[in-house]
């Protein structure tokens, strides 16, 4: 009998996490490692936001939490939604959770039966595919390339869809292509949806903010989508709050009360003082967190003009996250400094260990021609890391 559950043993570690860790191995030999392979923010927290954490520990903020949020913060959500998205949510629509990963871990656990299928547009977060899979669910690829600014059209959800299909789900902006679908793409996809009303979406709005180009569109927004829609958000990536681990739903109520049910036995509520922090973040304007999305504008500038410098890099303009995902295919074959590139995977640990710059493979986001790389880390980095991977290829 095996001491580890066949759950465990078939689940795949996320790609993100091991090239970090990889990356500070490497660190601790005492090489000079460039990370552009993590999806953090290299922002400090905003002072303000600091500031109502410092408050809530003064305040005697300490105790266990309401498992799905306090009200106060619910409150705030419901407001950021009504503000920023023009989505009408009630207090039991709205579970908080630890990060929007938990989020979609609850979602999974409390609507997936054996066998049903989710449709997953590629390129897709790293790890919808496994969160997917542990919930006995099954990832249907849809794939897509450069060439259509990595986004699924409705032609190709409609021949995805099988009786099995349950869910689809994605992210806009996208992780890992920066890709955003505008409010006219995703109402030809809620056009095809609507002729099967059993199928559920998970939109997962995380980089909402970081956008280059303005009108978010949320799926959620369409009257025969909004019973239909989860929303996932959280203040990870645009508060620069990636530790604090606080994200959040709005939902059909009967899914919201499901994902509360499940938390209470998984982890129960959201740290205390990060969620007091949060009630501030969120009933702030989305304007005092401006200056970081206008320089993460100037970076992935900066990124693109540096890697379209280098043969055998296909880029498009990202619209929106922090984040370049470049079709390297080029490569396939080819041998640099004795070493054979057959993938993605090979030319992601190339550049690790020749440039000592880490990247993630572009096979952890279902997607194996192309590299994710992160432009959240300062411009002198990015322009030595840049400078590094085009001496490793050339």
């Amino acid at each position: 009998m095996s001491l580890l559950s066949e759950r465990i043993l078939n689940m795949s570690t996320s790609a993100t996490l091991a090239m970090a860790a990889k990356a500070r191995e490497l660190r601790g030999e005492g090489k000079d490692i460039i990370g552009l392979s993590l999806g953090e923010p290299d922002f400090n927290t905003p002072d303000f936001i600091k500031e109502a954490a410092i408050q809530a520990i003064n305040d005697g903020y300490n105790s266990y939490t309401p498992v799905d949020g306090y009200v106060e913060l619910k409150e705030a959500i419901i407001t950021k939604f009504k503000r920023d998205n023009g989505l009408t949510y009630t207090l039991p629509q709205i579970v908080v959770s630890t990060g929007a990963k938990q989020c979609l871990a609850n979602i999974a656990a409390v609507m997936l039966n054996a066998g049903d299928e989710v449709i997953l547009p590629c390129p897709y977060w790293v790890s919808y595919s496994d969160i997917v899979k542990l919930n006995d669910g099954i990832p249907v690829e849809v794939k897509s390339s450069i060439d259509t600014d990595f986004k699924m059209t409705a032609a190709q959800l409609e021949a995805a869809i099988t009786p099995k299909t349950k869910m689809i789900w994605f992210s806009s902006p996208c992780n890992p292509s920066g890709s955003i679908y505008s409010k006219e793409e995703l109402r030809a996809l809620a056009d095809v949806l609507s002729k099967h009303p059993n199928i559920y979406v998970v939109s997962d709005e995380i980089y909402e903010h970081i956008n280059y180009v303005g009108g978010h569109a949320s799926m959620a927004q369409f009257d025969d989508m909004y019973d239909r829609t989860i929303t996932v958000n959280g203040v990870s990536k645009a508060f620069a709050m990636t530790g604090w681990r606080v994200g959040y739903i709005g939902a059909p109520e009967k899914i919201a009360r499901a994902c509360n049910k499940m938390q209470g036995q998984i982890t129960s509520g959201t740290n205390c003082i990060a969620q007091r922090a949060v009630i501030t973040a969120l009933n702030a304007s989305p304007s005092r967190v401006q200056y970081m999305i206008d320089e993460f504008k100037v970076r992935r500038d900066l990124v693109l003009n540096l890697l379209n410098d280098i043969e055998g890099f296909k880029t498009n303009t990202p619209e929106g996250a922090f984040y370049v995902f470049p079709d390297v295919s080029y490569y396939f074959g080819k041998t640099l400094k004795g070493k054979t590139i057959n993938n993605a995977t090979d030319f992601s640990l190339y550049l690790l260990e020749e440039a000592l710059v880490a990247t993630v493979t572009g096979d952890a986001f279902g997607n194996p021609n192309c590299i994710r790389i992160s432009y959240a880390a300062s411009q002198e980095q990015i322009i030595e890391a840049i400078k590094r991977i085009k001496e490793a290829v050339s």
